[in-house]
């Protein structure tokens, strides 16, 4: 019989059965170290999370631009059409304002004792109160615009504190005037002597302040257009930049999609792109219009009100200088100068070699006025209305332009007429002709006036109707972008959302 041999006793315990293996840590610390080494990149679910993503931020990123556009572009609508643009166009009223204070008082001197002469002695009053009440109310306009500028504030100041002056000397002429119960334009000297002090400080101070006053707060307001419709043009960039770039994003979303789940559209995302494209394009669109708004309204509004308002005051205090011609014989040659100076700044027409003077003057306007027509590519002139005549549009503008072109001749030809009465030693026939009394010198300003305000009424129709365009155009523009934004997100998720799912 075989015997079994017996196993080795070195041979140990028999091996326990293998258990499950050991966790290494939670699922949660799994996930993140997955994430952090891109592994989630390799997955279908995770390429596509990365196109929503991306897709997602552009579309903020658009509703960033559009939002700072626009908001630019509302800025720049506040500062010219509802702040400082009219401000300033209130300042430029202080000009003239000053100098047809003075105008009424050099009128009311001029006629002495005989208060029916001109518009009379009481309107005359009238109107100097008034536009003493119109230059303190422009004057607070032009301390509001100052803030904080500490040179303007200074220049306001004086001008108040220099009118208060003014008044007081003006004041002293006028009762020495009434004293002497002179004749039409025989004043006495003394009344000579108080009225020049004071036309003195008038001419030489308040206006050449006020007129920088006006010039400084026009500056200002055009440095301001000038910014905002730089950010306005450049938001607009940066609106169809960002725009096209979701866009890209979304037709390389759609495209990865197709090829991957093998359809040829996914609707939602088809939707997502033509919303991203309307929003940018209507959105740029919006942001060229209000540049266009606010061109228009600085240029065709703004820039030629205060260049009109300009032309005004100056023409009133020229119609002024004739009474100073006629009142004070020993200026006489001063005040001849400075009308002429004024006229020039008003029109300057082509003189050839001929010597500047009025006689001259006469003759150039004459000749240039008399075969111009408003519309006409060439201007011969220069002046404030040669600058209206080359921008001036074809229309009620141009009719208006005409207009005044041929009331300012009829001006012209009344103040040529009177120097020549006086020049001859006639004056009281140059009073009589400067008041209104054999001519109707006085009527014809006033139609020149009117026609002036008229075209620059078409101009402020014109400011008018850009801001007016421009508030329309940003009505509901607040919650545009964001609910166009919102709409094209919730696009997208509805577009992939089907896609993950199949995923789970």
């Amino acid at each position: 019989m075989t015997m079994t041999p017996p196993r080795s006793s070195s041979a140990g315990p028999p091996s326990p059965a293998p258990g499950p293996p050991a966790e290494t840590g939670t699922p949660r610390a799994g996930r993140l170290r997955t994430f952090v080494r891109g592994r989630w990149l390799r997955t279908i679910p995770g390429r596509i999370g990365t196109h929503v993503v991306l897709c997602l931020a552009a579309i903020l990123a658009l509703l960033a631009v559009l939002t700072v556009a626009i908001g630019n572009a509302r800025d720049s609508v506040q500062t010219i059409g509802e702040d400082a643009g009219p401000q300033v166009v209130a300042t430029g009223t202080l000009y003239f304002a000053l100098s047809d204070m003075d105008a009424q008082v050099s009128n009311i001197l001029l006629i002495g004792r005989d208060h029916d002469l001109g518009i009379g002695y009481d309107e005359s009053l009238k109107v100097y109160e008034r536009r003493r009440a119109e230059a303190d109310a422009a004057a607070v306009q032009a301390a509001q615009l100052a803030g904080s500028d500490p040179a303007l504030r200074r220049t306001v100041q004086e001008v108040l504190d220099g009118l208060g002056k003014y008044e007081r000397l003006v004041g002293r002429a006028m009762e020495l005037d009434a004293q002497a119960d002179h004749p039409p334009g025989e004043l006495p000297q003394e009344v000579v002597d108080a009225y020049r002090e004071a036309t003195d400080l008038m001419k030489l101070q308040l206006l050449p302040k006020a007129y920088n006053i006006t010039l400084d707060t026009g500056a200002q307001v055009r440095q301001q257009y000038e910014t905002k419709r730089s950010a306005v043009l450049a938001g607009r960039t940066w609106v169809a930049v960002t725009g096209l770039l979701v866009l890209l994003l979304l037709i390389a979303t759609q495209l990865y999609l197709a090829r991957t789940f093998r359809r040829v559209l996914n609707v939602p995302l088809v939707l997502a792109t033509l919303a991203a494209l309307a929003l940018t394009a209507v959105g740029a669109g919006l942001l060229t219009a209000q540049a266009g708004h606010m061109r228009k309204a600085k240029e065709d509004g703004f820039d030629s009100i205060l260049q009109l308002s300009r032309a005004r005051a100056i023409s009133h205090s020229a119609f002024a200088d004739e009474s100073r011609y006629l009142l004070d014989p020993g200026r006489a040659d001063t005040y001849e100068q400075t009308y002429l100076d004024k006229s020039l700044s008003v029109i300057y027409p082509d003189l050839g070699d001929k010597p500047v003077n009025l006689e001259n003057y006469y003759a150039g306007l004459e000749g240039t006025l008399g075969s111009f027509k408003s519309g006409q590519d060439d201007v011969p002139f220069l002046g404030f209305f040669g600058d209206e005549a080359r921008t001036v549009e074809q229309g009620r503008e141009a009719d208006a332009l005409q207009k005044t072109l041929q009331a300012y001749r009829i001006v012209q030809r009344h103040d040529a007429r009177m120097r020549q009465l006086a020049s001859s030693g006639d004056r009281a026939a140059a009073v009589d002709v400067r008041m209104g009394r054999t001519s109707n010198a006085i009527s014809d300003f006033g139609a020149y006036d009117k026609a002036l305000s008229e075209l620059t009424a078409v101009h402020q129709d014109a400011f008018d109707e850009a801001i007016a365009d421009a508030d329309g155009g940003l009505r509901g523009w607040n919650a545009v972008p964001a609910g166009g934004a919102a709409v094209i997100a919730l696009l997208i998720l509805a577009g992939v959302r089907p896609r993950l799912a199949e995923f789970r």
